[in-house]
């Protein structure tokens, strides 16, 4: 009877907790509300010490909190939410701590993965950011498979940061458009090869009513090139245009510019381009690479325990995104920590769109 009395009870003060906090939502929701929070989650060791647990269990409470803090921002109407969980420094740390939390981040996924779960409640689509390769075989096997389970939903989006440095990011996407812009190069040169060199050797044939069509064998097709490159070439040095405009401007351009087909010399790229045709590496050709490319910048970025540093963390995206530091371990961040975030934002809502402008 008792425990019965004590079920009932428990239900009731669930609800009206959960009536109230709704309620404090719907004040909230008044003003503008952030599109995109994230959280450095620090101070999981250090709470586990506080409290005199194993190291492990610091990091157990931390995920319990996390599916709290997610519930309560997606009940805000927040789509976008991205946490640091491991930074690729933290496989400095011993062999057997790094193990632990490779097996706990393992489980934790499969949970967030079942069917009761916040992600099936509210439709969210898993991203995982970072270097992937650097995760044991088992986790990555589980990352991939909760992307995968979770690319049709489209109403909330988690990004959870792994093997994640904002600077490696930079990198990776600098490495990137570097590929991209070489690719484009060559392939421009290509084109003016062809079109420049083809160009020449088509109007040599058809003066001399070669038909491609009509030979038994390349060898032919071939005596006839080495034949009209030869005509051509006698007919520049005959009107002085060899030596005068080829072989005298020949020093001015690298021998990567140069291609010579049986003594025909033709300059494949101008240095004297317009400047649209150079494809120069561009802040949109970065920012698309980008492993947080898939999310707006942050609006808000809190991290706990006190500290008011980034951690190597979205450095990129936050140069207009405050900075909440609350003194709490992140196990002890409750909503009273987020609601005061989001009224933070509200109060200088106005002065950070005019920075971002800015940008």
């Amino acid at each position: 009877m008792q425990k019965n009395t004590g079920n009932i009870i428990g239900q009731f003060f669930g609800g009206l907790n959960c009536y109230l906090r709704r309620c404090m939502f719907a004040i909230l929701s008044v003003g503008p509300v952030p599109s995109h929070i994230a959280f450095i989650m620090d101070g999981n060791r250090r709470y586990a010490k506080k409290k005199n647990m194993e190291e492990g269990d610091g990091h157990k409470a931390g995920f319990n909190v996390l599916t709290s803090i997610l519930r309560y921002c997606y009940e805000l109407g927040v789509k976008y939410v991205t946490v640091y969980a491991f930074s690729i420094d933290n496989f400095k740390r011993k062999s057997e701590e790094v193990q632990s939390l490779m097996e706990l981040m393992r489980k934790k996924i499969e949970e967030l993965l079942q069917q009761e779960s916040l992600i099936n409640e509210y439709g969210v689509r898993l991203h995982f950011i970072g270097e992937m390769q650097l995760l044991t075989e088992p986790v990555r096997a589980a990352v991939e498979r909760a992307m995968r389970v979770t690319a049709h939903n489209n109403q909330r989006v988690l990004l959870i940061c792994v093997a994640y440095t904002s600077r490696q990011e930079i990198v990776h996407a600098v490495q990137e458009c570097c590929k991209e812009k070489l690719n484009e190069v060559q392939a421009l040169k290509e084109v003016k090869v062809t079109n420049g060199a083809f160009s020449r050797i088509d109007q040599g044939l058809n003066g001399n009513d070669f038909d491609l069509l009509s030979q038994d064998s390349c060898k032919d097709y071939l005596k006839a090139i080495k034949a009209c490159s030869s005509e051509v070439e006698s007919a520049a040095r005959k009107d002085g245009l060899f030596e005068n405009n080829v072989e005298n401007h020949i020093g001015d351009y690298p021998e990567a510019e140069m291609t010579s087909y049986n003594g025909l010399v033709e300059i494949t790229e101008d240095r004297k381009n317009k400047q649209d045709e150079v494809p120069f590496i561009k802040l949109a050709d970065i920012e698309k690479n980008m492993y947080m490319a898939v999310a707006p910048d942050p609006d808000i970025l809190i991290r706990t325990s006190g500290e008011a540093r980034l951690s190597n963390f979205l450095l990129w995206q936050t140069s207009a995104c405050p900075l909440y530091a609350p003194t709490a371990l992140w196990p002890e961040i409750g909503l009273r920590h987020l609601i005061w975030a989001v009224l933070n934002f509200q109060r200088h809502y106005f002065y950070l769109e005019k920075k971002k402008k800015q940008f």
